[in-house]
């Protein structure tokens, strides 16, 4: 009776999963899908912020020095979720005012193109000072013989100094990207249809909370199992010649 009654559950529950109405199964992988996009954006975006930021602070004049002092300290400072609101809605209220101003009509920012921007912003600060200590670990004889060669800067960062620093900089960006990939559930609070808001959407239709938010927790640690990998390998490579560090 009773393995009756677990097993017409069991079949229950996986019709709630399936990929074909009645499932919900491609809604979640559709909004996955969302939060992996929104991951790679903001992560590749935090990169080109951080390099610039770190290098800036390392070898940037004084009122530069200061301001990305004051950009990477306000942003660690200041929670995710505050600063997803803060950007969102109030600097695209601030741009159509502006548009206005000058007799544009209003525009309409993209989900997607405002999620990658928001956490673009978060993670180049966080970025910068993983950078900043990566650039500041590469040996300063190779970078003063670099000099000595008469290697211009752009030339002495592209050939020297961001091929050492990288894999001291890898773990600390294999953390930075699975920041990112959970920070995309903030992103519900706007309505933007990544894992957790479809999560929830499926879990309010169906009243099933636990089989889909169980389902959700199993995906993103798929995601983070798989991100975890794919960094140690990039570290690995990245390490190919040097002493292998023992902890």
């Amino acid at each position: 009776m009773f393995a009756l009654v677990g097993a017409a559950e069991a079949a229950s529950t996986l019709d709630l999963l399936r990929l074909a109405p009645p499932g919900w199964g491609a809604g979640l992988l559709w909004g996955l899908w969302n939060s992996v996009m929104i991951s790679l954006g903001a992560f590749g975006l935090g990169l080109v912020l951080g390099t610039g930021g770190a290098f800036g602070k390392l070898y940037g004049g004084p009122v530069l020095r200061d301001l990305l002092a004051v950009y990477t300290t306000v942003v660690r400072a200041v929670p995710e979720l505050v600063l997803i609101l803060i950007l969102y809605y109030a600097v695209t209220d601030a741009v159509n005012q502006i548009l206005l101003s000058f007799g544009y009509a209003r525009i309409q920012i993209s989900g997607l193109a405002a999620g990658i921007a928001v956490l673009g912003v978060v993670q180049g600060a966080y970025a910068t000072e993983v950078l900043r200590g990566a650039i500041q670990a590469v040996p300063a004889g190779q970078i003063e013989a670099a000099r000595a060669m008469g290697m211009s800067p752009g030339l002495l960062a592209r050939r020297v100094t961001l091929p050492l620093m990288l894999s001291n900089a890898l773990p600390g960006l294999g953390n930075l990207w699975l920041i990112a990939t959970k920070d995309t559930a903030l992103l519900a609070v706007v309505g933007f249809a990544e894992l957790t808001q479809a999560t929830r959407q499926a879990a309010g239709a169906t009243k099933a909370y636990f089989t889909f938010f169980m389902a959700a927790g199993l995906l993103y640690l798929i995601l983070s199992i798989g991100s975890g990998w794919l960094f140690a390998m990039a570290e690995r490579r990245a390490r190919r010649g040097q002493p292998e560090v023992r902890g």
